[in-house]
């Protein structure tokens, strides 16, 4: 597999993923009314608006705010969709694609809400997480591969994504 198709494969599967949980959480359970939901000491199922970004910075209370921050998202996602098209490696690839889709993913929820819908509470004793969702973890775990592709030397692995040798 190529790595631009890896990495639309992760940017639909990530958008298809976070979107389900949020709208089966939301909308199919009762979270809103019986939450935290806890799974343990450790993690909880909580209800969280956020309107600002990571970590929930620059919070936008109104239309400006919420809309710049959706087409920066759907700017951010295309640009990086057209870095995965040129991709050297499937995991450079895949690591746009997971950001892409979390873009997207919380950008829809801005749009819908005006609002990004987090869920996911870590935490052990006195330390807290921030809560997060699925787009956020996927944007995350892209960035880490974003980083441990900039740093993997130069070679086979770096031709064009796929394992044929160069003709």
């Amino acid at each position: 597999m190529t790595a631009f198709r890896l990495g639309l494969l992760a940017l639909v599967a990530t958008f298809a993923v976070d979107q389900a949980t949020k709208l089966w959480l939301y909308f199919g359970t009762d979270l809103v009314l019986t939450q935290p939901w806890r799974f343990g000491p450790y993690l909880d199922f909580v209800v969280v608006w956020n309107r600002g970004v990571s970590y929930g910075l620059f919070q936008q209370e109104g239309d400006l705010g919420r809309w710049l921050l959706v087409g920066l998202s759907v700017v951010a996602a295309v640009g990086l969709a057209v870095w995965m098209r040129r991709a050297g490696t499937r995991l450079l690839g895949l690591a746009l694609g997971l950001i892409a889709g979390g873009a997207l993913g919380n950008a829809v929820d801005r749009a819908a809400y005006g609002a990004v819908f987090d869920f996911v509470h870590l935490h052990a004793g006195a330390w807290s997480w921030y809560v997060f969702n699925v787009a956020d973890a996927a944007i995350v775990a892209g960035v880490v591969g974003l980083l441990i592709d900039s740093v993997m030397p130069a070679g086979a692995d770096r031709r064009s994504g796929d394992s044929a040798p160069p003709v």
